[in-house]
């Protein structure tokens, strides 16, 4: 498989993904009763309701800070983020998003370990209230590595940080994870995720499993070859010892992270939370990075090299837990094929809303199937 050609067109878009087709102003109406009922406050008011702008590409994001009365108390005041599932005509990158589970996993994390994960505010099932189910948190004030463009391109806070910064954030990111996979749960509080009580090498197979059909949901209609190629090498390889699954973020990458000095100060979206296998988590940490660093080489930048290899990633990770992470090749593979998946669908939803032209081939719609082909090659 070559390589895209480089021109003007291929260059970095740093416009963002359509993500939403609704109006933010029906939203604030609709927000303002919903709270009145929710709170019993009067004189609510909702204001400055936005979008972020360089990051998250599928549930959409509503930012907006919510005032309100109380009987015999101070008046109230929260800076909020609302979390909703896409409308239908959005073209939403996933089948359902489990609104209420993310809610659930997110208030059970924040209750029961050191993560610093948003305070989880309310949850909203009527779909007719937003045109979804949605919920609410309160917002952190912090810095997030951004998506577009790019951290790897320079010109952002991460880039400008020291090497030794950075590996702080390296590291204490590798122990936000660490202190994820060791929550005090039982099977039955998580069950939900899936199955906390299953071998290794079932969970991983469900998980895989999972993501096999949801890549027939998403592109069942359109094969994509490479994709296809690559579950057939997972099948190949797959690992011939899986050990105790644990609670997988799911979406493990520093993207997903609010820091402040270079530590984590709130993990955001659990819409890909789980039962898995360690090294998923682990997998996805060090591929994201990689998918980001290859674009930046791509465009003849230096990137950040040396920055979230995964032997230094396992090797902190052994050291705070005392596991030996294994399996690095099939779990960075199955990174990949899953950005994979996901990254078809985005680049499926830019066609649609006119963002992009359709591709000659169907790889096309994978950012990085030239890697993918090099990665199960060399497998």
């Amino acid at each position: 498989m070559s390589e895209p050609k480089r021109n003007a067109e291929a260059a970095p878009d740093a416009t963002r993904p359509r993500t939403s087709t609704r109006d933010p102003e029906a939203l604030r109406a609709a927000l303002e009763p919903w709270l009145a009922r929710r709170t019993g406050g009067t004189d609510v008011r909702i204001s400055d309701v936005r979008t972020p702008q360089t990051n998250g590409m599928s549930s959409e994001t509503l930012l907006f800070d919510a005032r309100w009365n109380l009987p015999d108390r101070e008046a109230q005041f929260r800076q909020c983020v609302a979390r909703l599932a896409p409308a239908t005509d959005a073209m939403p990158i996933f089948p359902e998003y489990r609104m209420r589970d993310q809610f659930t996993v997110m208030a059970l994390v924040g209750e029961r370990t050191a993560v610093p994960v948003p305070r989880t505010l309310w949850y909203e099932s009527d779909p007719e209230i937003l045109g979804a189910e949605f919920f609410v948190m309160e917002r952190v004030e912090g810095l997030v590595p951004p998506d577009i463009l790019p951290y790897t391109f320079g010109d952002n806070w991460l880039s400008q940080a020291t090497d030794d910064q950075r590996r702080h954030l390296q590291d204490a990111t590798v122990a936000t994870l660490a202190r994820i996979h060791a929550i005090p749960a039982t099977a039955e509080e998580v069950t939900f995720l899936g199955d906390l009580g299953a071998d290794g090498d079932t969970a991983l197979r469900a998980h895989v499993d999972g993501w096999r059909s949801y890549y027939t949901w998403a592109h069942g209609d359109h094969p994509i070859p490479i994709l296809e190629k690559t579950f057939a090498w997972l099948d190949a390889h797959w690992p011939t010892a899986v050990d105790a699954p644990v609670l997988s973020w799911g979406d493990a990458r520093i993207g997903n992270i609010m820091y402040r000095d270079f530590a984590p100060a709130a993990v955001l979206d659990w819409e890909m939370a789980g039962i898995a296998p360690r090294e998923v988590d682990l997998g996805w940490l060090v591929f994201l990075h990689r998918f980001f660093q290859d674009l930046a080489e791509f465009f003849e930048l230096p990137g950040l090299p040396g920055f979230l290899g995964f032997g230094d990633v396992a090797a902190e990770y052994t050291a705070l837990t005392g596991y030996r992470v294994r399996d690095q090749g099939f779990y960075e593979v199955y990174a990949a094929l899953r950005h994979g998946i996901v990254m078809g669908r985005v680049n499926q939803r830019r066609i649609r809303f006119g963002e992009q032209e359709a591709p000659d081939e169907p790889d096309g719609l994978v950012n990085h199937a030239a890697t993918l082909e090099r990665m199960i090659g060399e497998g």
